[in-house]
């Protein structure tokens, strides 16, 4: 038997093959054949323009920046090791803002690090100054005091401003030096002289006014007379305690609000504090109840008057000139007055308290009876030759009723003594101090 192949491809052929001679040619092909073809090796080259700019085998960490942001240049890493560590440092970091009070630099942000800038200090608040942030072209707005300077600003439509009166001028600087500014501590200024009945309580209560009426902070005024004292009649009284009362309740206070409650407060803001009314307790003031009384005042105001008594001896006397910054020392205008004012600062000086005699001032009350008989210019060179400087009290009806003191009521040559006295006191006081 014998197969015939078609070949379609030209003529028609029959060619007959054996069977056997079929099997033994399917036998001899293997079941699977394969067939390589080399082609030719195509070698690409780059452009030299893209070959200086190739980053080969080399692991880049991305970073983000701004739009708009300026060229920069950045550090290429080839280990992984270093790459993880580099992910790590340019994650975002938390800001926790200082406290209050840290004097410490704070550190560069993560925005200020990644663009390179140096950061810049954090201001205190004593940075905002005035001289810093007003505007000195402003000033010359500023309506000016006095007669004449105030027509002419008003005529020249703002246009001529010659400034305040010689006048003016002189009661703003005297009011720049009593609001002058105390740092570090209470200051405590005694009110005392060794003759009574010459006006100590009355020049107490006038200093202790002109204080509280222009400064700022608080001003108060303790009785500490061991007989009896009368300084809490000067004002309205708004309470019945005395320092006697403020002893016993000092462990108990812890504001400001529950020791108000044991003084009485003038209209110029001159708190109070009464001595012991009754007689027979009048003696047990002493030197320890005087320090309960000073510490607990030094809690929470920045000046504190003294209303001593005649007994220079007395122990509450020991307790008030160690505490003292400055003294007052009141006389009158007769003869025996001002020999016991005098006398009084040799008893200071021969008791070691020669400083506070040099930065006394004393407090001259012409109101006193004998004042008409006697040379006041003899008396005040007398007193200027030992102390810093003297002032006179003049005479006002307002004072010599012995009874509440308006401050406001008083005659304005009464009132500039005041503050007179209160500019030396606060000239005396020392700026800064330890507390």
């Amino acid at each position: 038997m014998a197969e015939r192949k078609n070949d379609e491809t030209g003529p028609t052929n029959d060619v007959l093959y054996p069977a056997s001679r079929t099997a033994d040619l399917a036998a001899s092909l293997p079941e699977s054949l394969t067939v390589n073809i080399e082609l030719p090796v195509i070698v690409k080259t780059a452009p030299d323009d893209d070959e200086y700019v190739t980053l080969d085998e080399f692991a880049i960490t991305p970073i983000y920046t701004e739009l708009g942001a300026a060229t920069r240049s950045i550090d290429v890493i080839a280990d992984p090791v270093q790459v993880a560590a580099a992910d790590e440092a340019v994650e975002e970091e938390t800001y926790v803002p200082p406290l209050p009070g840290d004097d410490s630099e704070p550190g560069p942000t993560r925005r200020e690090r990644m663009r390179g800038d140096t950061p810049r200090a954090a201001e205190s608040a004593s940075m905002l100054t005035a001289e810093r942030m007003l505007d000195p072209k402003r000033n010359k707005q500023v309506v000016p005091e006095g007669f004449w300077q105030r027509a002419l600003y008003s005529a020249s439509f703002h246009a001529i401003n010659l400034g305040d009166s010689a006048k003016v001028r002189e009661r703003k600087a005297l009011d720049a030096r009593i609001t002058k500014r105390l740092e570090g501590g209470t200051r405590f200024v005694p009110i005392l002289t060794r003759k009574g009945g010459v006006g100590k309580t009355t020049i107490t209560t006038l200093l202790g006014m002109a204080l509280a009426d222009i400064r700022d902070d608080r001003v108060i005024a303790i009785d500490a007379n061991p007989d009896r004292g009368t300084l809490a009649e000067r004002v309205n009284k708004q309470t019945r305690s005395t320092v006697r009362d403020l002893v016993t309740h000092a462990p108990s206070i812890r504001d400001f609000s529950e020791l108000s409650s044991h003084v009485s407060r003038d209209v110029t803001r001159l708190d109070v504090l009464a001595s012991d009314t009754d007689p027979l307790l009048s003696e047990a003031f002493d030197e320890n109840d005087y320090n309960v009384v000073a510490d607990v005042a030094a809690r929470y105001y920045s000046i504190v008057l003294t209303d001593c008594g005649t007994g220079i001896v007395h122990s509450v006397m020991r307790a008030t000139l160690q505490r003292a910054d400055s003294v007052v020392i009141v006389s009158g205008g007769s003869v025996d007055e001002a020999r016991l004012a005098s006398e009084t600062l040799t008893w200071l000086e021969a008791n070691n308290y020669g400083h506070l005699v040099r930065n006394a001032i004393v407090a001259l009350n012409t109101a006193t009876q004998g004042t008409n008989l006697v040379k006041l210019g003899e008396i005040e060179a007398h007193f200027r030759s030992r102390v810093r400087e003297i002032v006179r009290i003049p005479y006002d009806a307002e004072l010599a009723a012995g009874s509440v003191v308006r401050y406001s009521a008083l005659k304005p040559f009464t009132r500039d003594a005041a503050r007179h006295l209160a500019g030396l006191v606060m000239d005396g006081l020392p700026t800064r101090r330890d507390a």
